[in-house]
C-alpha cells in the first residue's frame, strides 16, 4: 500500500491505478479543477472504505482550519468496524508556496512531510489544494511529499477523455444525447467539470427528458454571450477592427471556447440574413419575432442591424464564417488566428 518515490501522474493514470486496485496510503492532488479532483477523491473513498461505514471512516478536515495535531489525530485513531480509512484535507492552501502567515501559524510543514513517511497501514491521508491559474506548477511542498506517496497533477479534461467524462455525466442526469450532439457541446465547453456541470444541468431542465438537440446547446450556451456577440458584429459592419478584435479578447478571457465563439457569430449572421429577407417581404415586427421565436425589442434590434450590411455582404460572411470553421477543423492551425483573420476579412 505505500507508495514511495512515485513521479507526478496525471488523471488517466490515477484512474488506470484505481481500476487495478493499486491503492497507496498518501495522495497529494493539485489542478485548476476542483470537481475533478473530489470525483478522484470519491474513488479513493468506494475502493477502501465503501458505502456502510463511510460516515465513521471517511474524515474530511478544512485544509485552512487544521493544524498537525488534528490531522496526524484523525490518521492514528483505527478504523471503526473495517480494515482501512480515508482522511481528507481539503482546502488545504498550506501546501502552496505563497501561503498566508496564518497557515505558518497552525501547520509545522516538516512535522507534517516526516510524519507521511509513516503512515499508519490503516490510514489513507488525502490532501489537495487548488491552483489559482492553469499556469501554476506543483508547489515544492507537494513535491517533497510525493517521495513519500503519490502526487497526482489534475489538468483540464480533453480529447476523448473529456467525451466519455461529459457522456458520464448526461448519462447520470438520465438525458439523452446523440454522438454527433455530444461531440458539439464538447467542443465548445473548456475542459473544466464545474462549468460543464452546470451547462448539463441547463440543458436537461431544458429539455425535460426528450433528445437533446444542436439547436438546444447552441441557445443555451450562447445566452450568456450574445450581447457581447451582437456587439462584436456591430463593430464589423462599421469596419471597426479595434473594437471588434477588444470584445473576441473579452469574450476568451471570460474563458468562451473559440469554437464557441465562432458558431454564435454564425448564428447571428444566418438570423441577420434571415431577418433581412422577411423584412424586406414586408414581414412586420410582430411576425418576425413569432416566426424566429425573438423579443420585439430583439427583432427590432435585429432588423436594424441586418440593414447596416447588404443582403451579399451577410451571405458572404456566413460563408466565410462556414470556411473558417472547417480551417479549424482539418487544418493544424491557431484557431484565435483564424478566428482573427474571419473578422478582418468580414469587413472587406
Amino acid at each position: 500500500m505505500k507508495g514511495k518515490g512515485k513521479s507526478v501522474i496525471n488523471l488517466v493514470q490515477f484512474e488506470a491505478n484505481i481500476k487495478k486496485g493499486d491503492l497507496k496510503n498518501l495522495y497529494v492532488f493539485c489542478g485548476s479543477d476542483e470537481n475533478l479532483i473530489k470525483e478522484s477523491i470519491e474513488k479513493i473513498s468506494k475502493g477502501l472504505v465503501g458505502e456502510d461505514f463511510k460516515e465513521f471512516n471517511f474524515i474530511r478536515l478544512d485544509g485552512r482550519k487544521v493544524d498537525n495535531d488534528i490531522i496526524i489525530n484523525a490518521c492514528e485513531t483505527m478504523p471503526f468496524m473495517g480494515q482501512r480509512k480515508v482522511v481528507e484535507v481539503f482546502r488545504a492552501n498550506f501546501l502552496d508556496d505563497t501561503k498566508s502567515l496564518d497557515d505558518e501559524k497552525t501547520i509545522d510543514f516538516n512535522k507534517l512531510l516526516k510524519y507521511t513517511q509513516n503512515l499508519p497501514p490503516y490510514t489513507t491521508l488525502i490532501m489537495y489544494y487548488i491552483f489559482k491559474s492553469d499556469r501554476d506548477k506543483p508547489s515544492s511542498k507537494v513535491k517533497k511529499l510525493e517521495k513519500n506517496g503519490v502526487l497526482v497533477k489534475v489538468d483540464k479534461v480533453k480529447g476523448n477523455n473529456l467525451y466519455f467524462k461529459v457522456k458520464e455525466v448526461f448519462e447520470r442526469k438520465g438525458n439523452k444525447i446523440d454522438k454527433p450532439e455530444l461531440s458539439f457541446f464538447c467542443s465548445l465547453v473548456e475542459g473544466n467539470m464545474d462549468i460543464i456541470n452546470n451547462e448539463v444541468e441547463k440543458l436537461c431542465c431544458y429539455c425535460e427528458g426528450r433528445n437533446i438537440t444542436k439547436e438546444d446547446i447552441l441557445l443555451l450556451m450562447s445566452q450568456k454571450s450574445e450581447n457581447d456577440i451582437f456587439n462584436l458584429v456591430d463593430y464589423i459592419s462599421q469596419k471597426n477592427i479595434k473594437k471588434s478584435i477588444d470584445v473576441l479578447n473579452e469574450l476568451i478571457y471570460k474563458g468562451q471556447e473559440v469554437t464557441s465563439i465562432l458558431y454564435m457569430i454564425q448564428r447571428q449572421f444566418r438570423l441577420l440574413l434571415s431577418v433581412r429577407v422577411s423584412s424586406e417581404k414586408g414581414e412586420s415586427i410582430e411576425k418576425i419575432s413569432r416566426k424566429f421565436r425573438l423579443h420585439p425589442y430583439v427583432a427590432e434590434k435585429m432588423i436594424g442591424q441586418s440593414k447596416k450590411f447588404t443582403l451579399e455582404k451577410l451571405k458572404r460572411n456566413l460563408e466565410l464564417a462556414l470556411e473558417v470553421e472547417g480551417n479549424i477543423k482539418s487544418l493544424t492551425t491557431n484557431s484565435r488566428i483564424q478566428l482573427e483573420f474571419f473578422i478582418i476579412n468580414s469587413m472587406i
